[in-house]
């Protein structure tokens, strides 16, 4: 029996995993963490009995002792700490989003617990101090992104690599002007023609940030220096991404554009078993077509990468000051070309640190809470 647990439980990532899980034989869900929607994680009590559940606000756990008697509550960050102390755990999956998982997911690592990763701020903040510590203890972190986990499922040798390709939707403004783009609506830029996410990380796939933050990711996740990795654009979201090897050759993963996959993947790793019923992928349906991204009209993707190459703690600036200028997107206090401007203006003021501790990442993020306004 496989035990598990996820942090983000009511979130897309995790309400997924759980219908996955439920699909398959021989896990047990040991613990579960939410947020806010209280009402979700009761009925996902009910259905997997975790023995305890974090929720992110401490007046809320009178709402969940009064139905779940025997259910051990716990709130906050350092409520997620002890679900992933917990050595009981194989595997626990981070789909929380924003920087809360961080120091969880390094608590977990330090047990030797493996990782299920789908938190993009775990190591796009830290990637450096994460991946040092999951070698040191001999943790595998299993990626659960679409992009990653089809680079993974490619191969897991990256001696004899050439390059990476990562493809990206475009979003919903790909087909539009850079000047339809920065006029656009909340609503228009929260339509996103592929995939139903959640509305941060919509918006990151709109602004292209997302696909920045993923080739970070992927620097870490597979020890690949950037010029060996490679963006494309594929409005199908058919091929989730692709590995160029030494010799020519390329292998890519494809399949209907749907998460249930990869993280059953990551989940059943190191096998390859299936419970949730997926639709199978018929080529003869498809016209698979690419193109360059626009680095001019996606101002984000831009700056990702330039964060990525300088290091240190510019990719935590990066992260933080875009969580903070896509918060006040979402608000309706900005229009979306104002999101790369914050972005570029905090990466300008920043001095930067070469090897930042985990205390420096989230005293920057604190402080640029306090300079964005």
């Amino acid at each position: 029996m496989k035990k598990i647990t996820i942090l983000g439980s009511t979130g897309s990532i995790g309400t997924q995993a759980l219908e996955v899980i439920e699909k398959l034989e021989g896990f047990e869900v040991i613990a579960l963490s939410a947020g806010k929607n209280i009402e979700l994680l009761k009925q996902q009590i009910k259905k997997f009995m975790p023995k305890i559940v974090c929720v992110q606000n401490e007046e809320d756990i009178p709402k969940i002792k009064q139905e779940f008697a025997n259910t051990e509550v716990v709130f906050g960050e350092s409520g997620l700490i002890e679900l992933c102390s917990n050595k009981e755990n194989d595997l626990i999956l981070t789909a929380t989003s924003g920087k809360i998982a961080l120091r969880p997911t390094l608590t977990a690592i330090e047990n030797g617990i493996n990782i299920a990763l789908a938190n993009k701020e775990t190591l796009v903040m830290a990637g450096d101090i994460v991946m040092k510590k999951a070698k040191e203890k001999n943790v595998k972190i299993l990626p659960v992104d679409s992009e990653h986990s089809a680079i993974f499922q490619c191969t897991e040798d990256f001696s004899n690599i050439e390059k990476i390709i990562i493809t990206a939707s475009g979003g919903p403004f790909l087909h539009k002007t850079k000047e339809e783009m920065e006029s656009s609506s909340l609503k228009e830029a929260l339509e996103h023609p592929r995939w139903k996410m959640g509305k941060k990380i919509t918006i990151d796939s709109a602004t292209l940030m997302n696909k920045g933050l993923e080739v970070i990711e992927a620097h870490h996740l597979f020890n690949i220096d950037y010029e060996k990795i490679d963006i494309i654009i594929h409005p199908q979201s058919i091929i989730h991404s692709a590995v160029e090897f030494k010799d020519g050759s390329t292998l890519a993963q494809l399949g209907n554009p749907t998460m249930h996959i990869p993280i059953q993947y990551a989940l059943t790793y190191p096998e390859r078993k299936y419970g949730i019923e997926s639709k199978s992928f018929n080529f003869l349906n498809h016209n698979l077509t690419f193109e360059k991204p626009d680095f001019e009209k996606f101002r984000c993707l831009k700056l990702a990468l330039e964060a990525g190459k300088i290091g240190g703690s510019m990719p935590c600036v990066l992260s933080c000051a875009n969580d903070i200028a896509v918060d006040k997107f979402l608000k309706n206090e900005i229009s979306i070309n104002k999101i790369p401007e914050i972005v570029e203006k905090a990466m300008e003021k920043h001095s930067l640190i070469k090897n930042p501790s985990i205390d420096d990442l989230f005293e920057i993020d604190k402080q640029l809470k306090k300079d964005i306004i």
